[in-house]
């Protein structure tokens, strides 16, 4: 069998996986597995054990289980929606109500996640009961939490620029102040988008009223300030180079508790359940990623990444020729593979070629996260519709149509990044020790 034909048929079996409902890391593994018995026998297989070790042993990947025990903690505590209680009396006001509330939530919980699905889920359970009862238009606050949640992957911490920090080795603390400012814009871009339908068509979302005193104002704050100081403390630690993203991420999971203990409402059996969630999901994280570096090294051994190189650079497209093409290929992806999946399957192959076209790999980093946000709202793989659809009593289709105008919003923000790529990189060149 020839080369193009092993890497067409590990493919097919890698789709085919998929379709059959496999999960990710076990349809990424067995085509692998596969690749590269036909590329060498079972000596292919002597180089299994190096990459194992290899692919966990990172200091890297260390942060991943605190920042996600950290939001499981804000969680279990019912901090979130003490949160979202102080949110709504800030900014409810704003033309778009508590969908406004929606989307500054999202944002902060982001910001101690480092989850798509978990700041969906989070802020999702406890926004979409509140806005069925007020008579909020149903698909405009089912798309707003679903966007909304996309914000957990690109404002830092994030989960998904750690894995493309590892397999780029690429600093993840660039990474992470790279998303700060295209974050913040496609927060305040959707709450311009909801402002201006809501102002466009008043029975999209209802006015909130009642009395604004200061005690009113005073209660807010003390329900969001502690949350904010723990995001502050942990992007400022990492900024000005204090601590690694690992380390912030240590110190952000023992202050998050005595916030728990002091705000919310975390027992020792909320405590148990936060580690327990925590482990399912992060074993579920590692495999992926596990599997991804056995998919790589099946990539290099056969030489396949060179190969690509060469083609892609032999067919001398400019800059702008080639985001193009990849602007194609992950929109196609994004509406089949999961975010990490995505990641974990291109960024190997892909990562000779963007350095041969000279591009900054902080500043694809972010774009590539965007495509991944774009995916996850995309059906019929997005992530978040489902996660959205299973807290609420709709349909899946109001959650797709609810999100179709955030699609809109993201693909601005992706031309402007490439106008501008200044955006994303402005903070990065300024980090103390970055």
């Amino acid at each position: 069998m020839t080369p193009d034909l092993q890497l067409i048929l590990a493919f097919v079996l890698f789709l085919g996986l998929l379709a059959a409902g496999m999960t990710i890391p076990f349809a990424i593994t067995l085509p692998a597995i596969v690749y590269l018995y036909l590329q060498d026998g079972f000596a292919a297989f002597n180089g299994i054990g190096l990459v194992s070790w290899g692919s966990m042993n990172s200091f890297t990947l260390t942060a991943i289980p605190l920042f996600i025990l950290m939001a499981e903690l804000m969680q279990q505590s019912g901090l979130s929606l003490r949160v979202y209680r102080g949110l709504a009396r800030l900014v409810s006001r704003i033309p778009g109500g508590l969908l406004q509330t929606n989307i500054v939530g999202c944002a902060l919980f982001a910001a101690v996640s480092g989850s798509s699905i978990a700041t969906a889920a989070s802020i999702g359970s406890v926004a979409l009961p509140q806005l069925g009862e007020r008579g909020y238009d149903r698909k405009l606050s089912a798309g707003s939490l679903a966007a909304g949640g996309t914000l957990g992957i690109l404002l830092p911490p994030s989960i998904a620029m750690i894995v493309y920090g590892t397999f780029s080795e690429t600093s993840v603390a660039k990474l992470f102040m790279a998303g700060v400012i295209p974050g913040l814009m496609l927060a305040g871009m959707f709450m311009v988008l909801i402002a201006v339908r809501a102002i466009l068509r008043p029975s999209l979302a209802p006015r909130e009223h009642g009395a604004r005193t200061l005690s009113t104002l005073v209660r807010a704050l003390i329900d969001v300030v502690p949350f904010t100081i723990l995001i502050g403390g942990i992007l400022g630690s990492i900024y000005t180079g204090f601590a690694t993203p690992t380390e912030a991420a240590a110190a952000g999971c023992m202050l998050g508790i005595v916030i728990c203990l002091v705000w919310g409402d975390l027992t020792v059996a909320k405590f148990r359940l936060a580690l327990r969630r925590t482990i399912e999901i992060i074993a579920n994280i590692l495999f992926i990623i596990y599997a991804a570096f056995l998919f790589s090294y099946a990539i290099s051994y056969a030489g396949i990444g060179e190969d690509i190189t060469a083609f892609i650079v032999g067919m001398k497209l400019d800059r702008l020729e080639f985001f193009l093409a990849l602007f194609v290929l992950y929109t196609v992806l994004g509406c089949l593979v999961e975010s990490l999946g995505m990641i974990v399957i291109t960024v190997p192959l892909l990562y000779p070629a963007l350095l041969g076209y000279g591009i900054d790999p902080v500043w694809f980093g972010i774009i590539l996260v965007i495509f991944i946000e774009l995916g996850q709202i995309s059906p019929p793989i997005g992530i978040n519709l489902f996660v959205i659809q299973s807290i609420w009593d709709g349909t899946l289709s109001e959650v797709v149509v609810g999100t179709v105008p955030f699609h809109l919003v993201m693909f601005v923000l992706l031309l402007l990044l490439v106008i501008w790529p200044d955006l994303a990189l402005w903070l990065p060149r300024h980090m103390t020790n970055g």
